[in-house]
């Protein structure tokens, strides 16, 4: 492959703009070359600020896939797009950035790893909270054995009242779900990441819609339309892993509570135990005493391939583009992600059951 990657994209709204086409343009490796969108004019907008010279215009991928010259593709439509979009994009030769959550349900995330192993190509999803600095920092001291067995974690994603009111976020249709598949699903990857563990063995789960029917609720982006909220407006599981290892997740667009946190976790372990807690915090036990510390993370950026970054997009961009130059594995794998999947439609099917477990086999 050439020292230049012709990327197209699929979906130019807020998550395009917001993260992917600021991150993708930095770079001198890429020339953004293609912009898909249902709404034309969304589609010009970007190609006009980040294109490259000469940028194509679609409203229909298939098109824009068929007329070929694209090394990458990122996905970056709502949930029940996923798959299909990213099957196209990998079997018209192109690597693929998904966004998260890697799809709507567990079947169409495992068809587009078998896609991606069909191909030879490479898939990655969209969790850039793994690219922080705090995040980055704990998996390094837990690689190093500082919190020991890690076999009691929590995954949070509360929000008090702040219900995204815009776009398909409250079609369950489009989106398979409210918090749980849209921030829920961040709190997971990152613990089941920094935990290393993706051996799960039972997930049971329950789902919440008790405030979202309110006229005139208080909200970050104002009141929501009861009629247009399909989704839950909290959900909560308990994973028990292969090994023995416990999760707790929550999740919460709309929640009565104080304790919020967004794509956080607590970890404890044997040895040590850690949270993001007003900063990353560390706990444990030496010479018979306990002891807490606050780790410093305000010293310089990340160091990178092209330039220094302390910003989460900025370095999941870059280190993307990096693994399709140099031939090296993504940060988040396709199997990796499909775990999470897989769990947040345990939690799902779970609660529809009456709080069911869901099993699952061996692997």
């Amino acid at each position: 492959m050439a020292d230049k990657v012709k990327v197209g994209i699929v979906g130019c709204g807020g998550i395009a703009n917001g993260k992917h086409l600021p991150g993708l343009h930095r770079l001198k490796s890429v020339d953004l070359v293609a912009f898909c969108d249902i709404e034309e004019g969304r589609a010009h907008d970007a190609a006009g600020k980040y294109g490259a010279p000469g940028a194509r215009v679609y409203t229909d991928y298939q098109k824009m896939l068929s007329e070929g010259g694209l090394d990458v593709v990122h996905v970056l439509t709502p949930n029940d797009s996923h798959a299909p979009i990213s099957i196209a994009a990998l079997e018209s030769g192109a690597h693929v950035m998904c966004e998260k959550p890697m799809a709507k349900k567990a079947a169409d995330a495992r068809a587009m790893l078998e896609a991606a192993k069909k191909t030879g190509k490479k898939l990655s999803i969209g969790y850039q909270s793994r690219y922080r600095a705090d995040s980055q920092y704990l998996r390094r001291l837990i690689q190093d054995g500082g919190l020991g067995d890690i076999y009691m974690a929590k995954a949070h994603a509360i929000r008090r009242r702040a219900v995204p009111t815009w776009g398909v976020f409250l079609d369950a249709e489009k989106q398979g779900g409210g918090p749980l598949i849209d921030i829920g699903t961040h709190a997971l990857d990152l613990t089941l990441w920094l935990m290393d563990n993706y051996a799960v063995k039972s997930v049971t789960g329950s789902v919440y819609r008790k405030l979202a029917d309110r006229e005139n609720s208080a909200n970050a982006w104002g009141p929501w339309d009861p009629k247009e909220y399909t989704v839950e407006d909290s959900a909560f599981a308990f994973i028990q892993m292969q090994n023995g290892a416990s999760i707790f997740l929550e999740s919460s667009w709309a929640l009565n509570t104080l304790e919020t946190g967004e794509a956080i976790c607590t970890l404890m372990g044997t040895e040590g135990g850690a949270d993001f807690r007003g900063g990353l915090r560390i706990n444990g036990e030496k010479y018979s005493k306990l002891w807490e510390t606050k780790v410093d993370l305000s010293a310089g950026g990340v160091a990178f391939y092209e330039g220094a970054s302390d910003k989460p997009h900025e370095i999941e961009a870059a280190l993307w583009i990096d693994c399709i130059l140099n031939d090296k594995q993504p940060t988040v794998t396709a199997e990796q992600a499909l775990v999470v999947s897989e769990v947040l439609e345990a939690i799902y099917d779970s609660a529809a059951n009456g709080g069911k477990p869901v099993e699952f086999g061996a692997k």
